[in-house]
């Protein structure tokens, strides 16, 4: 692209993330979004930013009624227009229809996030692609670095019946510890595993030096006794654990004699379902490989990352006999809006009084998308698209956005929204004026609504703020009028054949209904909003036309409010 073409994609951009952000565009969402939407443009991130930094400037000088204006006549950027790293989603291989099993695993540690919904709906697409099998299983015998919480297992699954998938089986790796001690328990029979009393610092060492620790070779019948002494209680937590044999001159020193159980403080980390019932709880890897044997999982889709789990975990297949499943995996996807997707930072965050809950609308969590009004079928269209990539990509919200703004934009009753009002006197206007609003432009069957104009109107501050004298407006779908100043206007004509000259400007009526939105950055925008508003639900999604969609939140007898989506 030229310098031009790239001028007027960073202040597209840059007029998007300010209409979202209450006028203020950040230097970084735009860079990303830039760089999402052409990758030849990671190229050159110093000319990236340079660009991106002035234009921001600019952009921020503005006031939104001016950024709204210009966004208008340039027109706003549908993401996915461009997105080279849409692939879709490949053929699972070795898959016969009806046969296959697919997991997903989370670890109930809080509410289910964005990140959480990539597993959810790629695994429940394959799963209803090959008529298959789909299971749901927490993870959740880790109580000391992540805790689990009692209400997140009913999240995730209220979460993924909400994106649409059919969940065959739910279970509980916290149910199923008797069958983590039998395989455990067998491994040591066979010489798979073996009980070590090496403090970490000296395995460490023995690792590193690629020998083997002096309990590794020691009789099954002592292995045996230090477990059964581990199972009593017999040990303080880091005194004793059990190894899976690998082969300590493995060329990855993390693959060698991993740990496959290790002992908790009961008292210290109780866990939320069975308490203090158990105190040797099986490490994740182990955990995970036992239970995808049992359930018959054909095929696991993980993070590139997580290579070195499936490497520790064939070991453990070898030993057994077993046959591993088919693995597939994705790179990480960023979103740089919102950063981490961390549900034990967003844990500590919420504990600490940063956000308001699980739904607070700066969050990256499915119960403040929902909460914002995003449909589930756009996040699943938005994960379906990206496809399994290795690649590591970003992308920006906005693409999640544009889905739903297809979606939306078919479905959502038009309203007008009126933030911070200001009465406004139309001289001249002899008879009231009734207008009549269609509920939706493209579907005249859904009828329409009124307001009638008497003389008197409310209409945003800031869109009159800067009005010079003699300036010639509309009120949207109402009337054409001068402005006057001093809140005063000239009533010229209703709705003229010829072109219009002049702003377009937001209105409702005296007395009409107070109401809030609350804006992706947690505060809140007062207002009135128009009457027809009253007759919506909790839970209806609108269009507030000229400022952007959103879902009703509250409705009172003559009050609304409501959380912004996006524009």
């Amino acid at each position: 692209m030229s310098a031009d073409e790239l001028e007027e994609l960073a202040r597209r951009f840059a007029l998007q993330n300010a209409l979202d952000h209450r006028g203020e565009a950040n230097q970084g969402a735009v860079i990303g979004r830039i760089m999402s939407y052409d990758e030849d443009y990671k190229d050159q991130p110093d000319e990236v930013a340079r660009v991106a930094g002035r234009i921001v400037g600019q952009i921020n000088e503005l006031d939104e009624t001016d950024q709204r204006a210009e966004l208008d006549e340039l027109g706003s950027i549908e993401m996915e227009a461009k997105d080279s790293q849409r692939e879709g989603l490949p053929e699972l291989p070795n898959a016969e229809g009806g046969d296959v099993v697919m997991r997903f695993a989370p670890n109930p540690n809080g509410a289910p996030s964005l990140g959480h919904s990539r597993g959810m709906c790629i695994n429940g697409r394959y799963a209803d692609l090959y008529d298959g099998t789909l299971i749901l299983r927490f993870d959740d015998t880790d109580p000391v670095n992540k805790p689990p919480s009692r209400p997140a297992y009913d999240w995730f699954e209220e979460e993924f019946a909400w994106l649409g998938a059919d969940v065959d089986r739910v279970l509980r790796a916290s149910d199923r510890m008797d069958a983590y001690y039998d395989c455990a328990e067998t491994a040591i029979d066979i010489g798979a595993a073996y009980t070590c009393e090496c403090s970490p610092e000296q395995f460490r060492e023995h690792k590193k030096a690629a020998e083997a620790c002096p309990h590794r070779e020691e009789p099954v019948e002592e292995q045996k006794s230090r477990w059964r002494r581990m199972m009593q209680g017999g040990y303080e937590p880091g005194d004793c654990v059990l190894r899976i044999k690998t082969d300590m001159q493995h060329d990855d020193p993390a693959l060698r004699d991993w740990v496959a159980f290790r002992i908790v403080d009961v008292d210290e980390n109780p866990h939320c379902r069975v308490g203090s019932e158990y105190h040797v709880w099986p490490l994740l890897d182990f955990q995970s490989a036992v239970d995808d044997y049992r359930e018959g999982t054909t095929h696991i889709i993980r993070g590139k990352d997580l290579a070195d789990s499936e490497r520790k975990q064939r070991f453990l297949y070898e030993h057994f006999g077993w046959e591993y499943p088919q693995v597939l995996h994705w790179g990480r996807v960023g979103m740089h809006e919102f950063g981490t997707f961390s549900t034990s930072t967003m844990q500590a965050d919420i504990a600490a009084g940063a956000y308001d809950g699980w739904d607070d609308p700066r969050l990256p969590t499915l119960k403040a998308l929902r909460r914002r009004g995003f449909l589930p079928e756009a996040i699943v269209t938005f994960w379906v698209d990206l496809g399994l990539t290795e690649k590591d990509i970003d992308v920006s919200f906005e693409t999640l956005a544009a889905e739903n703004r297809k979606l939306l934009d078919e479905r959502a009753d038009r309203l007008f929204f009126v933030p911070d009002p200001t009465p406004v006197t139309i001289e001249g206007l002899e008879d009231p004026i009734e207008a009549e609003l269609a509920v939706h432009p493209d579907d005249t069957d859904r009828g329409v609504r009124t307001m009638t104009i008497t003389g008197e109107v409310l209409v945003p501050s800031d869109e009159v703020a800067d009005l010079e004298e003699g300036t010639r407006f509309r009120l949207k779908d109402g009337l054409d009028a001068t402005w006057l100043g001093d809140g005063l206007a000239r009533f010229e004509s209703r709705m003229p054949t010829e072109d219009r000259e002049g702003p377009i400007v937001q209105w409702a009526v005296p007395d009409s209904p107070e109401a809030s939105v609350l804006r992706p950055d947690a505060s809140t925008e007062t207002g009135v909003v128009e009457p027809a508003a009253l007759d919506h639900d909790a839970d209806d999604l609108v269009q507030f036309e000229r400022y952007g969609f959103g879902r009703i939140e509250r409705v009172g007898e003559d009050e609304v409010d409501a959380v912004f989506g996006h524009r």
